[in-house]
Protein backbone atom coordinates (compact mmCIF):
# COMPACT_ATOMS: atom_id res chain seq x y z
CA UNK A 1 0.00 0.00 0.00
CA UNK A 2 1.29 3.52 -1.00
CA UNK A 3 1.07 6.37 1.80
CA UNK A 4 0.68 9.94 0.17
CA UNK A 5 1.16 11.87 3.50
CA UNK A 6 3.68 12.16 6.07
CA UNK A 7 2.35 10.16 8.99
CA UNK A 8 3.19 7.59 11.82
CA UNK A 9 3.61 3.73 11.17
CA UNK A 10 2.85 0.51 13.30
CA UNK A 11 -0.04 0.26 15.74
CA UNK A 12 1.13 -1.33 19.04
CA UNK A 13 -1.62 -2.57 21.54
CA UNK A 14 -2.92 -0.13 23.84
CA UNK A 15 -2.08 -1.50 27.05
CA UNK A 16 -0.57 1.05 30.03
CA UNK A 17 2.76 1.91 29.96
CA UNK A 18 5.53 0.50 32.28
CA UNK A 19 9.13 0.42 33.19
CA UNK A 20 11.31 3.70 33.01
CA UNK A 21 9.06 6.46 32.15
CA UNK A 22 11.77 8.27 30.41
CA UNK A 23 11.11 5.94 27.51
CA UNK A 24 7.61 5.53 27.33
CA UNK A 25 6.05 4.68 24.08
CA UNK A 26 4.25 7.83 22.46
CA UNK A 27 0.49 7.52 23.12
CA UNK A 28 -0.68 8.68 19.93
CA UNK A 29 1.16 4.87 18.87
CA UNK A 30 -0.02 3.76 22.65
CA UNK A 31 -3.91 4.24 21.78
CA UNK A 32 -3.76 4.18 18.17
CA UNK A 33 -6.74 2.02 16.89
CA UNK A 34 -6.41 -1.28 15.99
CA UNK A 35 -9.74 -2.32 14.86
CA UNK A 36 -11.77 0.15 12.13
CA UNK A 37 -14.95 0.72 14.68
CA UNK A 38 -12.95 1.83 17.47
CA UNK A 39 -11.15 5.11 15.24
CA UNK A 40 -12.71 8.52 16.00
CA UNK A 41 -15.06 9.78 13.99
CA UNK A 42 -16.28 9.61 10.05
CA UNK A 43 -18.99 6.90 10.99
CA UNK A 44 -19.75 6.89 7.73
CA UNK A 45 -16.92 7.08 5.71
CA UNK A 46 -15.52 4.13 7.79
CA UNK A 47 -18.59 1.72 7.75
CA UNK A 48 -17.90 1.84 4.02
CA UNK A 49 -14.12 0.80 4.66
CA UNK A 50 -15.84 -1.97 7.23
CA UNK A 51 -17.64 -3.28 3.99
CA UNK A 52 -14.34 -3.69 1.88
CA UNK A 53 -12.78 -5.41 5.04
CA UNK A 54 -15.75 -7.62 5.62
CA UNK A 55 -16.67 -8.68 1.38
CA UNK A 56 -12.61 -8.83 1.07
CA UNK A 57 -13.29 -6.78 -2.43
CA UNK A 58 -11.21 -3.77 -2.28
CA UNK A 59 -10.53 -1.30 -5.10
CA UNK A 60 -7.32 1.16 -5.03
CA UNK A 61 -8.60 4.10 -2.63
CA UNK A 62 -7.68 7.51 -1.86
CA UNK A 63 -8.22 8.73 1.82
CA UNK A 64 -8.10 12.24 1.42
CA UNK A 65 -8.56 15.15 4.81
CA UNK A 66 -6.84 17.19 7.28
CA UNK A 67 -3.77 15.69 9.72
CA UNK A 68 -4.68 13.51 12.62
CA UNK A 69 -8.32 12.47 11.20
CA UNK A 70 -7.44 8.61 11.02
CA UNK A 71 -6.46 8.10 7.57
CA UNK A 72 -3.64 6.06 7.56
CA UNK A 73 -5.12 4.06 10.92
CA UNK A 74 -8.13 3.14 8.42
CA UNK A 75 -5.59 1.92 6.00
CA UNK A 76 -3.80 -0.26 8.68
CA UNK A 77 -7.32 -1.14 10.25
CA UNK A 78 -8.13 -2.01 6.99
CA UNK A 79 -5.32 -4.67 5.96
CA UNK A 80 -5.38 -5.86 9.70
CA UNK A 81 -8.93 -6.72 8.95
CA UNK A 82 -8.10 -8.64 5.78
CA UNK A 83 -5.19 -10.18 6.24
CA UNK A 84 -5.28 -10.65 9.69
CA UNK A 85 -1.47 -12.17 11.13
CA UNK A 86 0.07 -11.51 7.80
CA UNK A 87 -0.49 -8.04 7.43
CA UNK A 88 2.83 -7.36 8.57
CA UNK A 89 4.75 -9.13 5.69
CA UNK A 90 1.78 -8.13 2.93
CA UNK A 91 1.53 -4.42 3.32
CA UNK A 92 4.57 -1.92 2.31
CA UNK A 93 4.01 1.22 3.58
CA UNK A 94 5.61 4.53 1.71
CA UNK A 95 5.63 8.31 2.97
CA UNK A 96 5.94 10.90 0.65
CA UNK A 97 4.57 14.27 1.53
CA UNK A 98 2.49 16.40 -1.62
CA UNK A 99 5.52 18.04 -2.56
CA UNK A 100 8.11 15.29 -3.51
CA UNK A 101 5.47 13.46 -5.04
CA UNK A 102 6.07 14.89 -8.77
CA UNK A 103 3.88 13.82 -11.15
CA UNK A 104 6.91 12.42 -12.72
CA UNK A 105 6.70 9.95 -9.51
CA UNK A 106 2.97 9.79 -9.73
CA UNK A 107 2.84 8.56 -13.02
CA UNK A 108 5.74 6.10 -12.09
CA UNK A 109 2.48 4.74 -9.35
CA UNK A 110 0.21 5.02 -12.03
CA UNK A 111 2.48 2.29 -14.06
CA UNK A 112 3.37 0.29 -11.19
CA UNK A 113 -0.67 0.37 -10.10
CA UNK A 114 -1.69 -0.72 -14.25
CA UNK A 115 1.33 -3.79 -14.12
CA UNK A 116 0.58 -5.31 -10.38
CA UNK A 117 -3.19 -4.48 -10.42
CA UNK A 118 -4.09 -8.63 -10.25
CA UNK A 119 -2.08 -8.88 -6.99
CA UNK A 120 -1.82 -5.59 -5.13
CA UNK A 121 -4.30 -3.00 -3.83
CA UNK A 122 -2.69 0.60 -3.39
CA UNK A 123 -4.16 2.79 -0.38
CA UNK A 124 -3.22 6.67 -1.03
CA UNK A 125 -3.61 9.39 1.59
CA UNK A 126 -3.16 12.67 1.43
CA UNK A 127 -4.56 15.53 2.35
CA UNK A 128 -5.95 17.05 -1.18
CA UNK A 129 -7.30 14.64 -3.52
CA UNK A 130 -6.55 17.22 -6.25
CA UNK A 131 -2.90 17.02 -5.31
CA UNK A 132 -3.13 13.82 -6.96
CA UNK A 133 -3.06 13.07 -11.00
CA UNK A 134 -6.08 12.30 -12.57
CA UNK A 135 -4.80 8.99 -13.82
CA UNK A 136 -4.87 7.76 -10.68
CA UNK A 137 -8.15 9.26 -9.08
CA UNK A 138 -9.79 7.59 -11.94
CA UNK A 139 -8.34 4.21 -10.88
CA UNK A 140 -9.15 4.45 -7.05
CA UNK A 141 -12.18 4.94 -4.64
CA UNK A 142 -11.94 8.52 -3.08
CA UNK A 143 -12.98 8.81 0.70
CA UNK A 144 -12.97 12.27 2.68
CA UNK A 145 -12.41 12.23 5.88
CA UNK A 146 -13.44 15.71 7.83
CA UNK A 147 -11.55 17.04 11.08
CA UNK A 148 -12.92 15.79 14.36
CA UNK A 149 -15.37 17.53 16.24
CA UNK A 150 -14.28 18.92 19.66
CA UNK A 151 -16.64 16.83 21.56
CA UNK A 152 -14.86 13.74 19.68
CA UNK A 153 -11.61 14.86 20.50
CA UNK A 154 -12.69 15.79 24.31
CA UNK A 155 -14.04 12.02 24.20
CA UNK A 156 -10.49 10.52 23.48
CA UNK A 157 -8.95 12.60 25.13
CA UNK A 158 -10.87 11.70 28.39
CA UNK A 159 -10.29 8.00 27.75
CA UNK A 160 -6.60 8.50 27.49
CA UNK A 161 -6.53 10.26 30.45
CA UNK A 162 -7.86 7.81 32.92
CA UNK A 163 -5.68 5.04 31.15
CA UNK A 164 -2.53 7.01 31.95
CA UNK A 165 -3.66 8.26 35.26
CA UNK A 166 -3.19 11.58 34.51
CA UNK A 167 -3.79 14.68 36.48
CA UNK A 168 -6.13 17.49 34.88
CA UNK A 169 -8.24 20.40 34.93
CA UNK A 170 -11.26 21.20 32.71
CA UNK A 171 -10.13 24.07 31.51
CA UNK A 172 -6.68 22.41 30.81
CA UNK A 173 -8.40 20.02 28.13
CA UNK A 174 -10.14 22.70 26.59
CA UNK A 175 -6.96 24.50 26.03
CA UNK A 176 -5.59 21.11 24.38
CA UNK A 177 -8.60 20.91 21.85
CA UNK A 178 -8.79 24.15 21.41
CA UNK A 179 -4.80 23.85 20.25
CA UNK A 180 -5.24 20.63 18.33
CA UNK A 181 -8.19 22.30 15.98
CA UNK A 182 -9.58 18.26 15.05
CA UNK A 183 -6.01 16.46 14.67
CA UNK A 184 -6.37 13.99 17.15
CA UNK A 185 -2.75 13.14 17.10
CA UNK A 186 -1.84 16.62 17.74
CA UNK A 187 -4.26 16.37 20.52
CA UNK A 188 -2.50 13.34 22.06
CA UNK A 189 1.26 14.51 21.98
CA UNK A 190 -0.12 17.94 23.61
CA UNK A 191 -1.96 15.90 26.36
CA UNK A 192 1.89 13.86 26.58
CA UNK A 193 4.00 16.96 26.46
CA UNK A 194 2.20 18.67 29.12
CA UNK A 195 1.66 15.40 31.18
CA UNK A 196 5.26 14.27 31.46
CA UNK A 197 6.44 18.05 31.67
CA UNK A 198 4.56 19.37 34.17
CA UNK A 199 2.17 16.52 35.87
CA UNK A 200 -0.68 18.43 35.75
CA UNK A 201 -2.88 19.45 32.58
CA UNK A 202 -4.10 22.97 32.95
CA UNK A 203 -5.02 25.70 30.64
CA UNK A 204 -1.56 27.49 32.24
CA UNK A 205 0.68 24.55 31.09
CA UNK A 206 -0.90 23.42 27.87
CA UNK A 207 -0.10 26.59 26.56
CA UNK A 208 3.20 26.26 28.04
CA UNK A 209 4.25 23.65 25.53
CA UNK A 210 2.14 24.91 22.78
CA UNK A 211 3.23 28.29 23.10
CA UNK A 212 0.48 29.96 21.33
CA UNK A 213 -1.12 33.28 22.26
CA UNK A 214 -3.16 32.78 25.11
CA UNK A 215 -6.95 32.97 23.89
CA UNK A 216 -8.10 34.74 26.99
CA UNK A 217 -5.53 37.57 26.29
CA UNK A 218 -7.34 37.84 22.78
CA UNK A 219 -10.67 37.40 24.57
CA UNK A 220 -9.94 40.41 26.60
CA UNK A 221 -8.59 42.77 23.36
CA UNK A 222 -11.13 41.88 21.67
CA UNK A 223 -14.09 42.74 24.53
CA UNK A 224 -11.68 46.09 24.59
CA UNK A 225 -12.31 46.45 21.14
CA UNK A 226 -16.26 46.05 21.29
CA UNK A 227 -15.95 48.81 24.28
CA UNK A 228 -14.10 50.99 21.67
CA UNK A 229 -10.79 50.91 24.44
CA UNK A 230 -8.23 51.07 21.82
CA UNK A 231 -5.34 51.90 24.24
CA UNK A 232 -6.26 48.76 26.76
CA UNK A 233 -6.83 46.49 23.17
CA UNK A 234 -2.81 48.19 22.34
CA UNK A 235 -1.48 46.71 25.68
CA UNK A 236 -2.57 43.49 25.31
CA UNK A 237 -1.26 43.52 21.78
CA UNK A 238 2.26 45.20 22.61
CA UNK A 239 2.53 42.24 25.50
CA UNK A 240 1.96 39.54 23.07
CA UNK A 241 4.28 40.69 20.51
CA UNK A 242 6.93 41.24 23.67
CA UNK A 243 6.35 37.79 24.04
CA UNK A 244 7.71 37.33 20.68
CA UNK A 245 4.81 36.19 19.22
CA UNK A 246 4.72 36.76 15.20
CA UNK A 247 1.90 38.75 13.46
CA UNK A 248 0.67 35.17 12.18
CA UNK A 249 0.69 33.70 14.99
CA UNK A 250 -1.48 36.31 16.31
CA UNK A 251 -3.77 37.00 14.03
CA UNK A 252 -4.49 33.22 14.05
CA UNK A 253 -5.65 33.25 17.39
CA UNK A 254 -7.64 36.30 16.91
CA UNK A 255 -9.60 34.48 14.12
CA UNK A 256 -10.43 31.30 16.10
CA UNK A 257 -11.27 33.56 19.37
CA UNK A 258 -13.59 35.86 17.50
CA UNK A 259 -15.99 33.27 15.80
CA UNK A 260 -16.62 32.15 19.69
CA UNK A 261 -16.81 35.53 20.72
CA UNK A 262 -19.94 36.72 22.97
CA UNK A 263 -20.72 39.69 20.94
CA UNK A 264 -23.37 40.63 18.51
CA UNK A 265 -23.54 38.44 15.62
CA UNK A 266 -22.92 41.68 12.90
CA UNK A 267 -20.57 43.02 15.14
CA UNK A 268 -18.82 39.52 15.16
CA UNK A 269 -19.10 39.49 10.98
CA UNK A 270 -17.58 43.08 10.78
CA UNK A 271 -14.68 42.19 12.48
CA UNK A 272 -14.29 38.59 11.07
CA UNK A 273 -14.05 40.41 7.54
CA UNK A 274 -11.42 43.28 9.15
CA UNK A 275 -9.38 40.23 10.47
CA UNK A 276 -9.54 38.44 6.92
CA UNK A 277 -8.56 41.71 5.66
CA UNK A 278 -5.28 41.91 7.77
CA UNK A 279 -4.25 38.20 7.83
CA UNK A 280 -4.51 38.94 3.80
CA UNK A 281 -1.71 41.33 4.48
CA UNK A 282 0.23 39.26 6.13
CA UNK A 283 0.51 36.80 3.98
CA UNK A 284 1.55 39.72 1.75
CA UNK A 285 4.46 39.64 3.61
CA UNK A 286 3.32 43.10 6.16
CA UNK A 287 4.25 41.76 9.18
CA UNK A 288 4.62 44.20 11.86
CA UNK A 289 3.25 45.86 14.39
CA UNK A 290 1.94 48.65 13.46
CA UNK A 291 -0.10 46.31 11.00
CA UNK A 292 -1.22 44.63 14.07
CA UNK A 293 -2.14 47.85 16.00
CA UNK A 294 -4.40 49.50 12.88
CA UNK A 295 -6.25 46.14 12.88
CA UNK A 296 -7.37 47.21 17.08
CA UNK A 297 -7.84 50.56 15.89
CA UNK A 298 -10.47 49.87 13.00
CA UNK A 299 -12.19 47.15 15.08
CA UNK A 300 -12.65 49.79 17.39
CA UNK A 301 -14.20 52.18 14.64
CA UNK A 302 -16.52 49.50 13.37
CA UNK A 303 -18.01 49.16 17.00
CA UNK A 304 -18.12 52.91 17.68
CA UNK A 305 -20.43 52.98 14.59
CA UNK A 306 -24.18 53.59 15.91
CA UNK A 307 -26.03 50.54 16.42
CA UNK A 308 -23.71 48.26 15.31
CA UNK A 309 -23.22 46.93 18.49
CA UNK A 310 -27.04 45.87 19.07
Amino acid sequence: MADQEMEIDETPVATKSSGNPHHEQPWVEKYRPVKLHDIVGNEETISRLEVFGRDGNVPNVIIAGPPGTGKTTSILCLARAMLGPSYRDAVLEMNASNDSMTDGAQQALRRTMEIYSKTTRFALACNASDKIIEPIQSRCAVLRYSKLTDAQVLKRLLEVCEAEAVSYTDDGLEAIVFTAQGDMRQALNNLQSTFQGFGHVNSENVFKVCDEPHPMLIQDMLQHCVNGNVEEAYKTMAHLWKLGYSADDIITIIFRVCKNQNIPEFLKLEFIKEIGYTHMRIAEGVQSLLQMSALLARLCKKSAVPGIKG
